[in-house]
């Protein structure tokens, strides 16, 4: 995978042997660049290459940061949706929103155990669709968010 910023390429691919030519190589080599949070030396949660992202530090993410993430993570949620459930291309945009509000919400993967609600959905059988997200665990879980999106699929009315 090859990260570009600010007309510089970084190779972020783990190699053992890396010549270093810029300050970007330099600091991967030496931060490392991991995808998921971990303490660093200093105990210090971290995540990427090196980015504090631990309160006691005085360290998050800024407001670009988490914009950033979260365009990448609902790109990547609405292409899975996409993939798994191709049929949802045709569905109007207030019904296809909140599948991707589902599938951003718990992934693709447990959406798809909902075999009544996901049939109610391709058969566009709202009142059934709607019925089926209700007697559900996430529905017990989340009852806010899932019964505005319950009543946004029978509706097809942005709630």
């Amino acid at each position: 995978m090859v990260a570009h910023r600010k007309g510089m390429s970084v190779s972020v691919i783990h190699r053992k042997a890396r010549v270093i030519v810029n300050l970007a190589d330099q600091l991967i080599r030496d931060e490392g660049c991991k995808s998921y949070a971990y303490q660093d030396s200093r105990g210090l949660w971290t995540v990427g290459i090196g980015t504090c992202i631990d309160q006691r530090a005085g360290c998050g993410l800024t407001n670009d940061e988490i914009l950033l993430l979260f365009k990448n993570r609902l790109a990547l949620a609405k292409a899975a949706l996409g993939t798994a459930f191709p049929w949802t291309a045709a569905l109007d945009d207030a019904r296809l929103g909140a599948m991707e509000n589902l599938t951003f919400n718990m992934g693709v993967r447990k959406l798809a155990e909902f075999h009544n609600f996901i049939a109610a959905m391709k058969q566009g059988d709202w009142a059934t669709a709607k019925a089926e997200l209700l007697d559900s665990l996430a529905n017990h879980q989340e009852p806010a968010r899932i019964g505005r999106l319950a009543i946004q699929i029978e509706t097809g009315v942005w709630q």
